[in-house]
């Protein structure tokens, strides 16, 4: 019974080892290493170094030459049945630990679902990877990192520069997952649903990140996120972004559409050739919401619905403000340029953005802009710091009171 136990034991201990085995990460040292992930898609892998275009396999797999001219084959299948999107994602885990893939070609701009990746699936995972100087083309859903991201990405970044036609962002294209930590400084070109960071987001989270590249398109334009919704969040995320497009542009967020934008703010300029367009959200529609937000860029429209923070509202907007100069042709506002729902507890600043009037909220002068009794009495979380390194985080705002506009205390 002794020697049987024994044996019994070593038969696990074995059988644990093997699953051990199995289940170790992969490790990713070159462009064949990385291209071999197609092969399981399920699997966990560790980048272990820099990639570029002097590393073994890049002329082969993601070159300008490579694929016939089109460059690196994003990662992914397309099947007709059981899968979102008609797409078959990545369902494992790439952990970049930090390290670049450079010098990064796709060019396929009659396709779809175009990106490192073309889809990141529910169970995937994408961490600490930086994308930087890439290239990529795509038609629809186009991005460095992804084309669509059902799963969760994280604590990465692009730099280079995104084209596409529909739902193109700096790092995802579509978002129903979730990005977080994350941000890109890539320009990004467009038709519609274009944004600095993710093209659109529907369903999907955005927390804790940024944007930095210009963003130009048409319809729904957004310097972080091109449009937002179905119950989806953008929160503790900003865009210094310059953004120009045509109609539903914002310097955050293009369209929010059952939407909420929360404690978060942009500060680049925003240009609209149309309708709706904001310093912030261009329209906030069917049930949107914007809380504990603010923006800071100039507002340049040449159509309806322009306003220094939302340009067409039909949502909700709490306790938020904005200061930068507003123009445009009509219905235009210091803080709201149309407003069919509620606009409560937020602010304009008169003198900045040459506005006396606006569909919602209430204007005042730079000094009671930069007074905490304007916010305090308006009920917002708000307390004085003493300087601006100073942060109290027990209070979403905080302020210099008659020195500074009021911050959010994560910045």
């Amino acid at each position: 019974m002794t020697r049987v136990s024994i044996f019994l034991i070593a038969v696990a201990l074995i059988a644990g080892m093997v699953g051990y085995v199995a289940r170790h990460p992969i490790e990713i040292r070159d462009w064949y290493d990385l291209n071999a992930i197609r092969d399981n898609q399920d699997g966990s892998y560790l980048l272990m170094n820099d990639l570029d275009s002097t590393t073994l396999g890049y002329e082969e797999l993601a070159s300008p030459t490579a694929n016939q001219g089109k460059g690196w084959e994003p990662i992914g299948a397309f099947i007709n049945q059981q899968a979102d999107h008609g797409v078959l994602g990545f369902e494992g885990t790439f952990d970049g630990q930090g390290y670049e893939i450079r010098d990064l070609f796709i060019n396929c701009p009659d396709e779809s679902y175009v990106g490192f990746f073309l889809g990141v699936g529910q169970e995937g995972v994408i961490k600490d990877i930086s994308m930087v100087n890439a290239t990529v083309t795509g038609n629809a859903f186009v991005g460095t990192l992804a084309g669509w991201n059902h799963g969760a990405v994280r604590d990465s970044h692009s730099k280079g520069s995104v084209t596409g036609n529909y739902v193109a962002g700096g790092l995802v294209g579509l978002n129903d997952g979730t990005v977080s930590n994350s941000y890109s400084t890539a320009s990004v070109t467009g038709n519609s649903s274009i944004g600095g960071l993710v093209g659109a987001s529907f369903s999907g989270n955005v927390s804790n990140s940024y944007s930095t590249g210009s963003v130009t398109g048409n319809n729904c334009t957004g310097g972080l996120v091109g449009g937002s919704g179905g119950g989806g969040t953008v929160s503790n995320s900003y865009s210094i972004s310059s953004v120009s497009g045509g109609s539903h542009v914002g310097g955050l967020v293009g369209w929010n559409l059952y939407g909420t934008v929360r404690t978060s703010y942009s500060t680049g300029s925003v240009t609209g050739s149309g309708n709706n367009v904001g310093g912030l959200v261009g329209s906030n529609i069917d049930l949107g919401t914007v809380n504990n937000s603010y923006s800071t860029g100039s507002v340049t429209g040449s159509g309806d619905n322009v306003g220094g923070l939302v340009g067409r509202n039909e949502g909700t907007v709490n306790n938020s403000y904005s200061i930068g100069s507003v123009t445009g042709s009509s219905y235009v506002g210091g803080l709201v340029g149309s407003n069919e729902v509620t606009v409560t507890n937020s602010f304009w600043d008169t003198e900045t953005s040459g506005q006396a009037t606006s569909a919602g909220g209430t204007g005042e002068t730079t000094a009671q802009m930069k007074n905490i009794a304007t916010f305090s009495g308006a009920g917002w979380n708000v307390t004085a710091v003493a300087n601006p390194s100073t942060r109290n985080s027990s209070y979403i705002w905080n302020i210099l009171t008659g020195q500074t506009y009021p911050f959010l205390s994560w910045q």
